[in-house]
């Protein structure tokens, strides 16, 4: 044996911790049992703590910066060992010559620039050069309905057609036989927003005979949450695809909750639904986000041209306070006071952590117009903390059965404190610390369930013959430390983390071991 655990209360993903050893040879789990005899490398004297599979995060906006810092630090920190990436339909790949320039600079705001010349042009050339980056994180992929869209359509802000919907389906097949887990929508993003939901029925017809979820953040967050969520039902009842909403929430409207989960629920009954959150009572995403979809069509230097423009600046003012049929205004919904510009390109870096409303009173002009100005300082290159609802409502998501847990972390300078401390907070403060949800059902949520959710067969128990991938903690002291104002905390607690049998988190500080893997198998065609 590598290594030996001994004595810990081990949560091998399915059922309640028992006192176990677990012993790793090379890569793999080589035994798990009362007590394993014989000697090892390394043995661990665990008595006091608890053994779980490492952590999967369901929603994660890796894809790029793994080129840029391949440790993924604030992941690998708080237990997280396996992340999806491409979630919101988004994509470095498949993407064409043409449109290389355009995907990068959309991408940059959430996910990073990544390598200096993005040398890949199909998803199977992306993913070969993610394993030559040798990341600590396993990445698993999706095929982002917004990149196959892009590179079939270009930015066209109008329905597909018959020819471009083959085309599409082509390109997510291709897709899914390159080893992409989920075939991901970001119904509120570029150029997704643009689709009909007939579009979609007939794109999720490709995915429905490999089992691949529709990994979805929906069109609608806000007052319009029941029938945009309604509408996914629809594609997946339609297209016999299975469904899964990203990071469900209400924004401003925590009454909306209850209805939500029990849409969810009478859904179940006849689809294959399930949903991932973050625990926090704050998202982030792209500051272009609070735009309406008509202001962002078009190439940035489109946008910036209307944003440049004071007729069309106020339409789109009148658009932010008034909303449009089947689009909330975050804007509206969260006010000027409770938007936070988390990352901004170096010419607005004085605003960073700062509420729009008080860079608006320091310039002496409204918050519309300050927003206006942000991005066109940055050219469009800035995110946002936005404070939309209530911690009861948080909980109340959490408490549900079906959710599973993804950190939608964005990497920045001042990132949302959910890219440090979200597996900590679900599993340190709702289940060890207050009881919300029972240990072993958050520790499932985060391993075996997900595992499965994604068919991973290699990772998400603590069983023999699968990856050597584990996360050692005090449960005394596993808690998240990041917030709002300091951010970039990691979680108290995190004993050891392994990846593929070797340490690559230990004492507080990464240990330099990259041996994460790129999961290319594609799923099973039934």
């Amino acid at each position: 044996m590598d290594v030996i655990v001994r004595g810990a209360e081990v949560f091998t993903g399915e059922g309640p911790g028992q006192q176990l050893d677990v012993a790793f040879r090379g890569d793999r789990i080589a035994a798990v049992a009362p007590e394993i005899a014989g000697e090892a490398a390394e043995v661990i004297d665990a008595r006091g703590l608890m053994l779980c599979p490492g952590f999967i995060d369901m929603h994660t906006h890796s894809a790029l910066e793994a080129f840029h810092d391949p440790r993924l630090e604030a992941k690998i920190a708080q237990g997280f060992t396996c992340e999806v990436i491409n979630p919101d339909g988004f994509g470095p790949a498949p993407v064409t010559d043409a449109r290389v320039a355009e995907r990068r600079a959309y991408l940059r705001p959430l996910e990073g620039p990544g390598p200096a010349e993005w040398r890949w042009r199909t998803l199977d050339e992306y993913h070969a050069a993610l394993e030559q980056a040798r990341p600590s994180s396993n990445l698993v992929p999706s095929i982002g309905h917004n990149a196959v869209r892009d590179c079939v359509m270009g930015g066209a802000d109008r329905p597909a057609t018959a020819g471009e919907i083959k085309a599409m389906r082509r390109e997510i097949a291709k897709g899914l036989a390159a080893g992409a887990r989920t075939f991901s929508l970001g119904l509120v993003y570029l150029p997704g927003v643009f689709s009909e939901t007939e579009e979609l029925i007939e794109l999720a017809r490709e995915a429905a005979p490999y089992g691949a979820p529709l990994a979805v953040h929906i069109r609608n967050e806000g007052a319009g949450v029941l029938e945009a969520a309604g509408e996914m039902i629809r594609v997946a009842r339609e297209s016999g695809a299975p469904l899964h909403i990203s990071h469900l929430k209400v924004i401003g409207r925590p009454e909306l909750i209850e209805p939500l989960l029990a849409l969810i629920d009478e859904a179940g009954r006849d689809i294959d639904i399930s949903f991932d959150q973050y625990p926090y009572t704050a998202g982030s995403t792209q500051l272009m986000a609070l735009l309406p979809a008509w202001a962002q069509a078009g190439d940035s230097e489109t946008v910036l041209a209307r944003l440049a423009d004071r007729q069309t600046r106020d339409a789109i003012a009148t658009d932010l306070m008034e909303g449009l049929p089947g689009w909330e205004s975050v804007y509206r919904a969260c006010g000027p006071e409770a938007i936070y510009v988390a990352n901004a390109a170096a010419e607005r870096a004085e605003v960073i952590g700062r509420s729009l409303q008080e860079v608006a009173e320091e310039e002496g002009m409204s918050p519309i117009d300050t927003l206006f100005g942000i991005l066109r300082d940055t050219r469009l290159d800035a995110t946002m903390v936005n404070h939309y609802t209530t911690e009861e409502a948080v909980r109340e998501v959490f408490k549900h059965p079906r959710q599973l847990i993804g950190s939608d972390g964005i990497f920045g300078e001042r990132p949302h404190p959910r890219l440090y401390g979200t597996a900590a907070r679900a599993l340190g403060r709702y289940a060890l610390r207050e009881g919300l949800v029972p240990v072993h059902e958050v520790v499932a949520r985060l391993t075996a369930r997900a595992a499965d959710r994604l068919e991973l067969r290699d990772v998400g128990r603590l069983r023999v013959g699968l990856r050597a991938d584990a996360v050692l903690l005090d449960p005394e002291t596993y808690l998240d430390t990041a917030t709002y104002d300091d951010p970039k905390r990691t979680p108290t607690g995190v004993v050891r983390v392994f990846v593929g049998g070797r340490t690559c988190w230990a004492n507080g500080a990464h240990t330099g071991a990259r041996e994460g893997v790129m999961v290319r198998t594609p799923r099973t065609r039934t």
